[in-house]
């Protein structure tokens, strides 16, 4: 079982533990902008949104869940997920589709609340093409919210990675060779054998 907690205008809170089997099979078709039933003890039925499930960041298992009281005599707010179909000509042109809004805020009476809003990706073929909440096509019924001027999708251009080249590595000026041979003199001195000075000789004493 999984806690709830019932809310809602007019109405005093109450703690509730639901089937977490018969609850996941419910959310994952109604979604938390579908008015669904909650069928208390008496058999009595209660409409209601699903505004929060909290699950287990691991194993999305159910942790808890708040379900909304309405009346389906008074318009509420709520958010239409758009749903995109179809391929950009500009997306095979090479281009890329920025899908900018998934969801559009709207006011309507609880049983009129749309599914989705269906939009159409085939019309985007060149750079600068955009789809915006104008292009909605709603029932009379319900009062869309967002400004008519916001984009739901763009077509922009690739961004290109610019190859940075690594800093050129400074060249150390290499240090002159080391030899053992002296410089040699030029010229005539080269030439010349160098002399030998012969220590003078001493008189022989006579005898």
């Amino acid at each position: 079982m999984v806690p709830a907690e019932l809310f809602g205008s007019g109405v005093l809170n109450q703690h509730l533990a639901v089937s977490e089997n018969d609850f996941v099979k419910v959310y994952r078709k109604a979604g938390s902008h579908t008015v669904v039933y909650l069928i208390n003890e008496k058999g009595g039925k209660i409409p209601i949104l699903i505004s929060e499930v909290q699950e287990h960041p691991l194993t999305r298992k159910t942790l808890s869940v708040n379900f909304h009281q309405i009346k389906m005599d008074e318009a509420i707010e709520t958010k239409v997920p758009v749903e995109f179909t179809g391929t950009a000509p500009a997306e095979k042109a090479g281009l890329v589709i920025v899908r900018v809004l998934h969801e559009i805020e709207v006011k309507s009476l609880p049983d009129k609340i749309p599914h989705s809003f269906q939009v159409d990706l085939g019309k985007l073929e060149k750079m600068g093409d955009s789809i915006h909440v104008s292009d909605l096509r709603a029932p009379s019924e319900v009062k869309i919210l967002a400004p008519e001027e916001t984009v739901i999708a763009t077509v922009t251009e690739k961004v290109k990675e610019e190859v940075v080249a690594p800093p050129p590595i400074a060249e150390t000026p290499a240090a002159p060779a080391e030899t053992e041979a002296k410089a040699m003199p030029t010229g005539r001195q080269a030439a010349e054998p160098e002399k030998k000075e012969t220590p003078p000789k001493e008189e022989e004493k006579k005898k």
